[in-house]
């Protein structure tokens, strides 16, 4: 095994041109930690904004980048009880993902699903982990209820999609065009609104029959901050996970108080390891049986192997994938 390891970086803040692919000495497992041999690993937004220097990584992280992955457990630090050299794992990581050997907490880990394959094993942690979080456990979406998400399309979108469909809700989406709300329909959803054509207020409520959404899950922020508390129903819940048009708004919050809403909203990279672990132990007793039967699963968007980083972070810049862009660090992904 190689004393070494190819890691992706970036060399300065800007462009999928700053991405370079790096020697760094190979990381050794610490208390509670594992070595994993990198088969595949999930592209997310969060990735893109540390190359453009506006998400720097928590203080003592790497500056690899990348936030989840999946592959093979090499060796164990002291303390791993639940796995064993060769098991199949999926991780959320800090940093450190876009490598060919990283690091994991074995709290954050979990085993992948049989049947199921690295591509979408990598694709897996970041999404489900916040989906679950904000979706299912903060705003508290129930069999029956409707769903909102706005970018149906987005890899943390489609995941909100089948997991929501999965557990028994109905679900509405906003994306940018009549194609991608065409492939959002597909998918299982009872209702696409192409937001550049279509007020999503008007629309959502009218698929409801005048209730507006249980839940709505946004990522968009700006203007949508105060059209969310105008659409969503009496005693809905508004979970907040972004702010991809900015975090200022003018809002009139009558409605908060009116209708009795609760507005909520998280990060994910830098909360508490027990936090994270009491998170991937929730997703091992839900989500993961549904995985196993075959449901819910990532979608994936055309896969790019490692030396073509640039090219991965090219498309998701370019807005136009579907699901979940993964780097392939492995023929065996």
């Amino acid at each position: 095994m190689s004393a070494t390891t190819r890691a992706v970086i970036a060399s300065r803040p800007g462009g999928p041109e700053v991405l370079q692919i790096v020697e760094r000495p190979r990381p050794v497992p610490g208390e509670g930690e594992m070595l994993v041999s990198v088969c595949a690993a999930g592209i997310n937004r969060p990735d893109v904004m540390q190359r453009q220097g506006n998400y720097p990584p928590p203080p003592g992280a790497s500056d690899i980048l990348g936030l989840e992955l999946a592959g093979f457990v090499e060796s164990l630090g002291s303390g791993v009880r639940r796995f064993k050299s060769g098991d199949r794992v999926m991780a959320l990581v800090h940093s450190g993902a876009y490598a060919e050997w990283a690091v994991v907490q074995e709290a954050s880990a979990l085993p992948v699903p049989e049947g199921m394959s690295f591509v979408e094993a990598g694709a897996f942690p970041e999404t489900y982990f916040t989906v679950w979080s904000n979706v299912f456990e903060r705003a508290g979406l129930k069999p029956g209820e409707t769903l909102l998400i706005h970018g149906g399309t987005s890899g943390i979108g489609t995941t909100a999609l089948l997991l929501a469909k999965a557990f028994g809700a109905k679900v509405i989406v906003t994306a940018g065009s009549p194609e991608k709300c065409e492939a959002c329909l597909k998918l299982g959803a009872d209702g696409a609104i192409d937001y550049r054509r279509q007020d999503f207020v008007a629309v959502s409520k009218e698929l409801t029959g005048g209730r507006g959404p249980d839940v709505i899950l946004d990522m968009v922020g700006g203007d949508y901050i105060a059209r969310n508390l105008e659409a969503v129903a009496v005693d809905g819940r508004i979970a907040q996970i972004a702010f991809q048009k900015g975090s200022k708004a003018e809002v009139d919050f009558l409605p908060l108080l009116m209708k009795r809403i609760t507005l909520t909203g998280s990060t994910l990279r830098a909360r508490p390891l027990a936090m994270k672990a009491k998170l991937a132990a929730s997703l091992e007793e839900h989500v993961l049986p549904v995985l196993a039967r075959g449901q819910a699963r990532p979608l994936i968007d055309p896969t790019y192997p490692f030396e073509k980083v640039a090219d991965a972070h090219a498309r998701m810049d370019s807005g136009s994938h579907t699901g979940k862009i993964v780097l392939v660090m492995d023929t065996q992904a």
